[in-house]
């Protein structure tokens, strides 16, 4: 049974072993309590994640490609010598579903060949359930994943940038060409890592936060002191140094110390 790749799922199916095994081997550590796998389609890189003997799940909202994860990875339990349990099968939209009862406040890990129409839908839901991702890793287009892992200072760095680093470490592991899918995508791929910071709390406001790095970055190629005028900045504030400065000129601390500035100012 093949399964055909849906234009409107977003779905390029991955056909290099090499390039599997080297997705799933992005993981940092073997000794997860919980993988998920978001979007296994034909599970090639599902069956080099089960080789490493963590509990899998995986989440799959094409029913065709659901069917086919049944037949073929029925017995995997067996093969583990171990419960049932390490594999289970979700038919669902990660983007619908509530986060909290999939993980039962269980440190999990998440992985995927990601659909590029929903990938950075996938990053703000992992940003928003952190407390449970201590690690985050797949395949984006690599536009994207370039924008993800840039630092401050490159036209392409912004609030997915940002809003991803203040509490994740990122790194850009590889770029993936698009002979290896089937049906080919028309621009390259880029696979990336998150790893949680040990501190992943932010000593701001957080919804300020979100604000003022949205806003900013609404209008990159003003200076702060016009980009932030709806935040009512005071004549003394505008004079400050880091008001003069561009939004892709600040770090993710300068944005934090940025948001202080402004809480401080009763803004």
């Amino acid at each position: 049974m093949d399964v055909r790749a849906k234009k409107h799922l977003g779905q390029h199916f991955l056909k290099d072993e090499g390039i599997a095994k080297d997705i799933a081997g992005a993981l940092t550590e073997n000794g997860y309590e919980n993988v998920l796998e978001i979007g296994p389609g034909m599970g090639v890189l599902t069956k080099y994640l089960l080789e490493k003997n963590q509990k899998i799940t995986v989440m799959e909202l094409d029913r065709e490609s659901v069917a086919y994860l049944h037949d073929t990875f029925p017995n995997e339990h067996i093969k583990l010598n171990t419960s049932k349990e390490k594999f289970e099968i979700i038919e669902g939209d990660f983007l619908k579903y509530d986060l909290k009862s999939l993980f039962n406040k269980k440190q999990t890990a998440i992985i995927g060949n990601f659909p590029y129409n929903i990938s950075t839908q996938i990053v703000f839901k992992a940003i928003e359930y952190r407390e449970f991702v201590p690690e985050f890793a797949g395949m984006f287009q690599k536009e994207v994943a370039k924008r993800i892992a840039e630092k401050e200072g490159s036209k392409v760095y912004g609030i997915l940038s940002v809003l991803t680093q203040a509490f994740f470490d990122v790194e850009y592991l590889f770029t993936v060409p698009p002979i290896v899918f089937d049906p080919p995508p028309k621009v390259d791929s880029g696979v990336i890592r998150f790893i949680r910071k040990k501190d992943y709390s932010l000593p701001v406001d957080e919804k300020l936060f979100f604000r003022v790095v949205k806003t900013a970055f609404n209008q990159r190629r003003k200076m702060l002191r016009s980009s932030l005028k709806s935040f009512n900045l005071s004549d003394s504030l505008k004079e400050e140094v880091i008001f003069a400065k561009r939004p892709e000129q600040l770090s993710v601390n300068d944005f934090i110390e940025l948001t202080k500035k402004l809480a401080i100012n009763g803004i």
